[in-house]
């Protein structure tokens, strides 16, 4: 197994809690929030794309037109640094101290992805869906990690929430993976065939340093 040199990792529920976030969608639905998360949940449980969520309540909805109509009456979908999971940054500069190269790559849109880069995060490298013009799960997505990281796929580490969207096809691109247990997708979502090939399998991000740490101690 290869030392890790890179680790790259998703935004959502990894980075930023999308808790608030999806909270706004409920409101801009009109519909009670717990009332919006109780459908969100049971359409990840059945495996379905999250976005079909939308659709039980309004049938036609446009994510992409909603998300315009948001913005067109300032109430942009957003987040801000009080959103940020608090153990991510120090995460990122205790990797970067050690020596690797560290990045963000999630499917976000560009707006998400300036407000990515006006946090000044401690990383080397942001990439969003939008940024890249391909997204996960896609092939492709992987292969621009790949290029950004600046080293071989199996010593890039990925970290993700998603078994179907994040770790498998971050596995099947030879990367090696880290499963991070919170957020709707990591708490509902079980394919132990894909968790089995994970790295490391986490709680949160603080144990993230040393685990890898450890690891290219011991593939010197």
């Amino acid at each position: 197994m290869a030392r890790i040199e890179a680790v790259f990792f998703d935004v959502g529920e990894v980075l930023v809690n999308e808790t608030r976030e999806y909270g706004t969608w409920a409101d801009w639905l009109g519909v009670p929030r717990h009332t919006f998360s109780a459908v969100f949940g049971a359409v990840i449980a059945q495996g379905r794309d999250y976005r079909e969520t939308f659709q039980v309540f309004r049938p036609g909805f446009d994510l992409a037109v909603e998300r315009e109509r948001r913005a067109a009456t300032g109430q942009p979908e957003t987040f801000s640094e009080e959103d940020l999971y608090s153990d991510a940054g120090p995460c990122f500069q205790a990797l970067q101290a050690s020596g690797l190269r560290v990045g963000l790559a999630g499917n976000q849109t560009a707006r998400a992805e300036q407000i990515l880069k006006a946090l000044e995060l401690p990383v080397d490298v942001i990439g969003t869906s939008d940024g890249w013009g391909v997204e996960k799960p896609s092939p492709g997505f992987f292969d621009r990690v790949i290029e950004e990281a600046g080293v071989a796929a199996s010593s890039v580490l990925y970290v993700g929430d998603r078994l179907d969207n994040d770790i498998r096809p971050a596995q099947n691109a030879g990367l090696a993976t880290a499963l991070v247990r919170r957020g709707p997708w990591g708490h509902i979502l079980h394919v132990p065939e894909v968790e089995d090939q994970c790295l490391f399998r986490l709680d949160g991000l603080a144990e993230l340093p040393d685990r890898v740490a450890r690891h290219n101690a011991e593939h010197n």
